[in-house]
């Protein structure tokens, strides 16, 4: 998803106190300052699709794929007009991601989307958070919104499950036999498209994830955790279906009725030190009173690497705060950086600082004695 290269968010009017930096990081993308560029890796998924065989009503399909994901910084501040309280700001990034069948290299999924991050807000109140907002070529939109957190080492990554359950209860489990690959089916992934598929991963999508990282040294991560149904106090999220998708009064043909996630953002040990990205992703679809996982996981890592120049991200920072801030590179990563225009700063920033050096350079202005009595 390219932008033209002169488009700046400019509100209209003016934000009026415009938040710099949304989190405690001096970029104003916070924990999303390092995803600019270009990812790829490998990873799996499984999906739980719906049937229009009579007496059968789902089908297992399996995959090796190939990842890739295009993050691009958008520039300047992006409004949000409040009734409730005063105007805030986000800042964030495009993106465009495409998975395939590693197998077969058939094409499985296109999603164009945007990342940002969000201020605290006082009504609602919430906590800075961030967001993601993406469209489905299937028929789904979602809008995942959740925390970011960093510390220091590697990720926990949790087992999980591809096991369908009664909608709303969670506990009440179904085991089907499409997901023993010792059973023939024909209601499965051809053998001949799922070569290199373990059963373990079937049962734990979550082990491909452990085993990427399994002997390496992981300096530190950053954890995004966000859903379509967030915890208390995050509230925002949802996710939308074509009316195919929604079905009738007869019930959905699938309706993806919630989606969460996690991406870790992480810094490996090596010569030179690297970035990672991991994500677990899962989508329940509901159909036939069950919901039923769609679950994609996969480990990637910088192919192009771009770090924008925090002056592109917002064209309207203070030229005093702005000499303060230290690139936003983490200092361990040690890889080299191309920035989109090194060294070239926007026509803006040139204007802004000429004023303020014309202000700077400018002779006081003379001002007169005041008068005594006695003159």
């Amino acid at each position: 998803m390219d932008l033209k290269d002169d488009f700046v968010f400019r509100p209209l009017p003016p934000v009026k106190d415009t938040i710099h930096f949304p989190f405690p990081i001096p970029n104003p993308l916070g924990p999303l300052a390092v995803l600019g560029g270009e990812w790829g890796g490998k990873g799996f998924n499984m999906i739980w699709r719906p049937n229009h065989t009579p007496g059968q009503d789902r089908f297992l399909e399996l995959n090796l794929t190939l990842d890739s994901i295009d993050f691009k910084a958008i520039s300047g501040a992006i409004p949000n007009r409040g009734l409730l309280q005063p105007d805030i700001n986000m800042f964030g990034l495009t993106y465009m991601q495409q998975i395939s069948d590693a197998n077969v290299t058939a094409g499985l999924h296109i999603e164009p989307g945007i990342w940002a991050v969000v201020p605290a807000t006082a009504d609602p109140a919430e906590p800075r958070t961030v967001v993601r907002m993406a469209s489905i070529p299937h028929g789904t939109t979602i809008l995942a919104q959740g925390t970011a957190t960093s510390a220091a080492g590697p990720p926990a990554i949790p087992n999980n499950s591809i096991l369908p359950f009664i909608i709303n209860n969670p506990g009440a489990v179904f085991h089907f036999p499409e997901q023993n690959l010792a059973t023939p089916t024909a209601f499965r992934s051809p053998a001949a498209q799922i070569a290199g598929i373990t059963q373990g991963m079937v049962d734990n999508p979550n082990s491909v994830l452990q085993a990427a990282i399994a002997g390496q040294t992981i300096l530190s991560t950053t954890t995004l955790q966000i859903s379509t149904k967030p915890t208390a106090p995050v509230t925002g999220g949802g996710t939308a279906n074509t009316a195919f998708l929604a079905g009738s009064a007869h019930g959905p043909n699938a309706v993806s009725a919630e989606v969460f996630a996690t991406f870790w953002i992480e810094v490996v040990k090596g010569t030179p030190n690297f970035l990672q990205l991991q994500y677990s992703q899962t989508v329940m679809l509901n159909f036939n009173g069950l919901s039923w996982p769609h679950i994609t996981v996969a480990t990637l890592r910088k192919n192009v690497p771009v770090i924008p120049p925090i002056w592109k991200i917002d064209p309207d920072i203070p030229l005093k705060v702005l000499s303060e801030i230290h690139p936003p590179i983490p200092p361990e990563i040690g890889a080299p950086i191309r920035t989109l225009e090194p060294e070239k700063p926007s026509r803006k920033f040139e204007e802004q600082f000429e004023k303020e050096e014309r202000e700077r350079l400018k002779p006081p202005a003379h001002t007169p004695k005041p008068r005594t009595k006695t003159e």
